[in-house]
């Protein structure tokens, strides 16, 4: 199953046509959206790209669209955060994808807000924690190891940097390696291949990523960043799209 992450930006409104060029190009069988807030928009990319199932929702980030028949889909909002996340069941297979959009902006507190939010969301999935899923999106923070150069963010947010602290503590993308994830993406690719996803103008930092628990490691086929000239037009995120083995 080929598996895209997408941040489509601000609903996706006046580019369907060039998101719907970059999905066609991935040819996936499943589609995670975030940003995705304009149903009708979703409608008309879920045609232009032959998929059969789709939904989205004005009030929650999280979308789909799949080829794939769908035996289930529903978001759910943890009243801790009150950030819905996205669960999906796919079938024949029964494969099982969350979807994850956690909070933006780069600071300390803003990364104290996701790890409540992906603490909540680990909550929520325990129940099949064991057996073979995929959470995937835009996690809006950085992985262990990984440097986030203040100085290309704008002046209001490296503001935000200074007053909550210089120095950054990521703590998100650990939490779900300390809780037996394994990254597709470094799966596949060494550190040499930082695997930046945003924004595409002048990608820097990695924000989307897709796990699985890290008994199923094996079934990641590949998982590479999209990054041909035509995503420029389409978003201010690079999608990811994973290949994995049902």
């Amino acid at each position: 199953m080929k598996l895209l992450s997408y941040n489509i930006r601000f609903g996706g409104v006046g580019r369907v046509g060039p998101m719907a060029s970059v999905i066609k190009a991935c040819a996936p069988d499943l589609v995670l959206l975030q940003e995705a807030t304009r149903p009708d928009v979703v409608a008309q990319l879920a045609f232009a790209t032959g998929m059969a199932a789709w939904a989205s929702h004005p009030t929650h980030s999280l979308g789909f669209m799949s080829r794939e028949p769908v035996a289930s889909h529903a978001w759910h909002r943890p009243p801790e955060t009150g950030r819905s996340f996205l669960e999906i069941v796919i079938r024949p297979e029964g494969l099982r994808v969350f979807g994850v959009h956690l909070t933006a902006v780069h600071s300390n507190w803003t990364e104290r807000r996701r790890a409540r939010e992906l603490r909540e969301l680990l909550s929520g999935i325990e129940k099949h924690s064991h057996g073979f899923h995929v959470v995937a999106g835009d996690f809006n923070t950085l992985a262990p190891g990984e440097e986030l150069d203040i100085s290309k963010l704008p002046a209001r947010l490296r503001a935000i940097v200074w007053i909550t602290g210089r120095k950054l503590r990521w703590q998100t993308i650990q939490m779900m390696l300390d809780a037996s994830y394994v990254d597709a993406f470094r799966l596949s690719h060494d550190s040499k291949e930082p695997g930046y996803t945003f924004p595409t103008w002048d990608p820097h930092v990695r924000l989307d990523f897709a796990f699985l628990p890290a008994a199923f490691k094996d079934r990641v086929v590949a998982c590479n960043v999209v990054s041909h000239e035509a995503v420029k037009a389409a978003s201010d995120h690079l999608p990811l799209l994973a290949e994995i083995s049902t």
